[in-house]
């Protein structure tokens, strides 16, 4: 499965963030290039444990029955899949200073290894395992970035 463990996804990723501007053109959704960017960031500190938020009662009752299915294949995230309310980013962000940002997350995520990600539950699926948080990284990096064709 790939996951944001690999050091040839983590280049991918990286060479495909470097071909978003800030005129990319979403195909779905509502986020700019830049909050995009920035909603992925947040993404990373969630599997990081630098955020902690609570378990949804929605993920408490399903979100068991659902994470085999978002994460035991290759397949894409659904286009305007549901998320967490608190990595929504509504305000304006600069492209360049959220992609860095962004680029340090995912080398601090990748050089920690299994070591380094939370033990806390994630607010929907419940707990992960460190091979799930790194599927499931590498899968939210990848919507975001098809999400503007990149």
């Amino acid at each position: 499965m790939k996951n944001l463990f690999e050091p040839a996804k983590v280049k991918e990723v990286k060479e495909r963030m470097a071909i978003l501007t800030p005129q990319s053109q979403r195909q779905w959704g509502k986020m700019n290039p830049a909050q995009a960017v920035a909603h992925c960031a947040a993404g990373l500190e969630l599997a990081l444990g630098d955020r902690n938020p609570p378990r949804l009662l929605l993920g408490r009752i399903i979100g068991g029955i659902i994470k085999p299915k978002a994460l035991g294949d290759d397949l894409p995230m659904r286009r305007n899949s549901p998320t967490v309310k608190g990595l929504v980013v509504l305000d304006e962000r600069d492209l360049e200073k959220e992609r860095e940002r962004l680029t340090g997350l995912i080398d601090r995520f990748a050089a920690a290894g299994p070591a380094g990600c939370t033990a806390h539950p994630h607010s929907f699926f419940g707990p992960l395992t460190p091979e799930e948080w790194a599927v499931l990284m590498y899968k939210h990096l990848d919507h975001h970035l098809r999400q503007f064709g990149v």
